[in-house]
């Protein structure tokens, strides 16, 4: 059965840091699209980021810039968020999901396949 299941959220202080990974099981990541995308309570989900297929192509939202960074570790089957200088916006449950292509099409939900439950990352002191 297919399945992603992100960890390594939690509570941090504002201007700490925070790394999640998504992993799979059931089927392998490598060669697909993966993105990151959270939502905030009464918010609607928005994308963070998302790596190609190859790795080679990245994207960031543009509060994400300069702070987080995406990496894909396909001998374990994962890909992860580095997450830095967190601030209390940042607050929200996150996602991993994967697009069955290996080229990503930006942050439109409709394009990401398979998603898992979310991690709960919280900013506050």
């Amino acid at each position: 059965q297919l399945q992603l299941v992100e960890s390594g959220g939690g509570l941090v202080q504002p201007g700490g840091s925070l790394k999640l990974s998504c992993a799979a099981s059931g089927f392998t990541l490598a060669g697909y699209c993966i993105g990151w995308f959270r939502q905030a309570p009464g918010k609607e989900r928005e994308g963070v980021s998302y790596i190609s297929g190859s790795g080679d192509s990245t994207n960031y939202a543009d509060s994400m810039k300069g702070r987080f960074t995406i990496s894909r570790d396909d001998a374990k089957n994962t890909v992860y968020l580095q997450m830095n200088s967190l601030q209390p916006e940042d607050t929200a449950v996150y996602y991993c999901a994967v697009s069955l292509s290996h080229y990503c099409s930006g942050y439109a939900h409709y394009a990401y396949d398979y998603w898992g439950q979310g991690t709960q990352v919280t900013v506050s002191s």
